[in-house]
């Protein structure tokens, strides 16, 4: 069996069906009112908050990036922009230019970097989209069409000790799980890196017998990442030890790039095979679509290029009929994923990173940097839209300036 090879038409012909739905949802009469915006400088450093009592020995770093405009809108993101790019493309492209001409940058972008680029200025994307919303008085996700209000949240644990986590006691995962669902929250995400691969469907079935059986458990293999890919055979038999446990998916069983073998695995097994983290253009998800590499796509909002670039793929996804539910990040960062997932028609998941607590207890040093009561409003496991325009973050000033340390 060998990838569906696109014609030149035929990838021409879906692309630009796709890229035209896409552009159909642009059409919210407010952004034709809207007074035009030219940037005047692009920014990007890093704050530093200082150890909380929870954790009084650390402290907490992020990344901030800062689209000024002349009408005196700032738009935020809490995504870095490296100083090469920043200094050689994104100023001398964007200062004086059009706040609202996202999608004309990203194809300026992909022109002169190259489709590799456009992961370097997601940062710069989504502060730019905070400027936008801002200036329309409307959240991002309602100007890119609205889909939903909340999205479904699955924690992505990665426990402390070996990044493979052979040495995490099964009971350990257990435990976490149980405390996830007893929050409220109804599906967590762990990896299967572990060197022999059936302990991780062993670690599966305890998880199962922890949790019950109204609870998602996903598994991470993404196998770019632990540095060996598992052989047709041992992601088979896997699959089939997860079947037995009611595993809910299985995130990139083989390289990252390969087409044939998740699309072959996904048609022998019941468990869904999930992947499409590393594309950074409509082109790898018109592949993965064509080839039907996935059962659900997982672009990155911040490798993939932002916010409108995950709209499209979204939107190209749903012309095959197939769920887009983005990888996750954490913390502030993941404003702009929260806009993007609630304005995909085909998104109901909102995956969050982080080590073995709650979202809430972990976002709990960047409440200093806002001035609401909680970063991401969460209720009954589900991350909900925030009402203020933009990316939906009430950014206390003076903190940014107090915390400010340097260029991210």
């Amino acid at each position: 069996m060998q990838p569906h090879r696109c014609t030149r038409r035929e990838l021409f012909a879906r692309a630009s069906a796709a890229l035209a739905a896409c552009a159909g949802v642009r059409v919210l009469p407010a952004l034709d009112r809207a007074p035009r915006l030219r940037i005047t400088n692009v920014e990007s450093f890093q704050v530093r908050v200082p150890a909380t009592a929870r954790d009084p020995l650390r402290r907490y770093d992020y990344a901030v990036t800062r689209v000024h405009t002349d009408g005196g809108i700032v738009g935020t993101s809490f995504l870095g922009c490296p100083r090469d790019v920043l200094e050689h493309w994104v100023k001398p492209t964007l200062v004086g230019d059009d706040v609202f001409a996202i999608d004309r940058h990203l194809k300026r972008l992909q022109m002169e970097r190259g489709e590799s680029g456009v992961q370097s200025w997601s940062g710069v994307e989504h502060a730019m989209w905070d400027a936008v919303g801002k200036a329309v008085g409307r959240p991002v996700a309602q100007i890119l069409g609205g889909a939903r209000d909340r999205l479904r949240v699955y924690r992505t644990c990665v426990f402390p000790g070996k990044p493979e986590q052979s040495d995490v006691p099964y009971e350990t995962q257990a435990k976490f799980a149980v405390r996830l669902k007893q929050s409220g929250y109804s599906g967590i995400k762990v990896r299967a890196w572990r060197p022999r691969p059936m302990d991780d469907v062993d670690m599966v079935g305890v998880m199962r017998r922890a949790v019950g059986e109204d609870f998602h458990i996903m598994l991470d293999r993404t196998a770019v990442r632990p540095g060996w890919v598992w052989d047709y055979p041992t992601a088979l038999q896997v699959c089939r030890g997860l079947e037995s446990h009611r595993a809910y998916w299985l995130e990139e069983p083989f390289d990252g790039y390969d087409l044939l073998g998740p699309a072959r695995l996904a048609a022998e097994v019941s468990i869904l095979i999930t992947g499409g983290e590393l594309g950074n253009s409509v082109y790898h998800f018109l592949n993965f679509l064509l080839n039907k590499t996935y059962d659900v796509l997982q672009p990155d909002t911040r490798i993939c290029g932002g916010i409108w670039m995950a709209k499209k793929i979204s939107v190209l996804a749903d012309s095959f009929g197939v769920p887009c539910i983005q990888h996750g990040n954490n913390s502030l960062s993941i404003a702009g994923y929260i806009q993007a997932g609630c304005a995909m028609p085909n998104c109901q998941w909102q995956e969050i990173i982080g080590g073995p607590n709650l979202p809430e207890e972990e976002w709990e040093p960047a409440l200093k940097l806002v001035r609401t009561p909680h970063v991401f409003p969460i209720q009954d496991g589900y991350v909900l839209l925030p009402d203020l325009p933009g990316l939906g973050l009430d950014v206390n000033e003076d903190a940014i300036r107090e915390y400010r340390v340097n260029h991210a």
